[in-house]
């Protein structure tokens, strides 16, 4: 590999861990843009991103679950939630400086890639990933909290008020069972590095909403909170529709 990147030493540094294996920090913030210049290269951070998504999902149910004894699911699922919102974890890449340490296309640089949302969003996640596969779950879990901080504190700076699909669930769960709603991805535009969704919502089989967004998930929120608007409460509650579980 080339010379060792001073971005990434500062990143290391402001995370209190030094990767045993740096190749995958380097992976980390590997932008799918980047392998269309280095065509030596055949991996870019997207798996990486799949699997941190899951091990940030499990770190903060279980300190949730730790720090709120006496909440429900559906509370502990909206906290959850306004932690892993998309522009929420684009901050906190930021606060880190992942930023800088983003290796991006020439043209995806020109265009402003390293400002994308999605692309901090992802570089953050597949942080978590490659954190995982460096060390495992203890300290990963002690490496992400450390970068949260205190949650209480960044719940009250965020909001758990401003995420549709916990709303939208905590409607439709009572009468409808906890699997009666899905997201499903209904086209895909833009190019390969800049992508558009269009997700919508069903409540069993009937359409509440359809969003747009940079990634699935701002999609997701944004068919969500389109569901809220043009949907009476009452309507999503109905007992015309079929109730969940079987």
């Amino acid at each position: 590999m080339a010379e060792p990147d001073p971005t990434l030493a500062a990143l290391q540094t402001r995370l209190a861990y030094t990767f045993h294996d740096p190749a995958l920090l380097a992976l980390a913030v590997t932008h799918p843009s980047w392998l269309a210049d280095h065509p030596g290269e055949t991996e870019s951070n997207q798996r990486l991103e799949f699997l941190g998504d899951a091990v940030l999902l499990l770190i903060l149910t279980d300190e949730l679950f730790r720090l709120f004894p006496g909440e429900r699911e559906g509370a502990l699922s909206r906290h959850r939630a306004a932690l892993m919102k998309g522009g929420f974890l684009a901050r906190l890449a930021r606060e880190l400086g992942l930023a800088a340490c983003l290796r991006l296309s020439a043209g995806e640089e020109r265009a402003g890639g390293r400002d994308r949302l999605a692309a901090l969003e992802d570089a953050f996640e597949a942080l978590v990933g490659a954190l995982y596969l460096d060390t495992g779950l203890d300290q990963v879990r002690r490496v992400v909290l450390g970068v949260y901080g205190d949650l209480a504190a960044q719940l009250a700076t965020v909001g758990s008020g401003e995420n549709p699909k916990g709303r939208l669930q905590e409607l439709v769960q009572p009468r409808h069972g906890n699997d009666a709603l899905r997201y499903e991805v209904v086209h895909t535009g833009g190019t390969p590095h800049a992508r558009e969704y269009q997700v919508a919502v069903l409540l069993l089989d009937r359409q509440l909403g359809v969003g747009h967004g940079s990634s699935k998930k701002l999609a997701e929120e944004a068919a969500a909170a389109a569901a809220l608007k043009t949907w009476p409460l009452a309507e999503i509650r109905s007992e015309s529709l079929p109730q969940g579980g079987a």
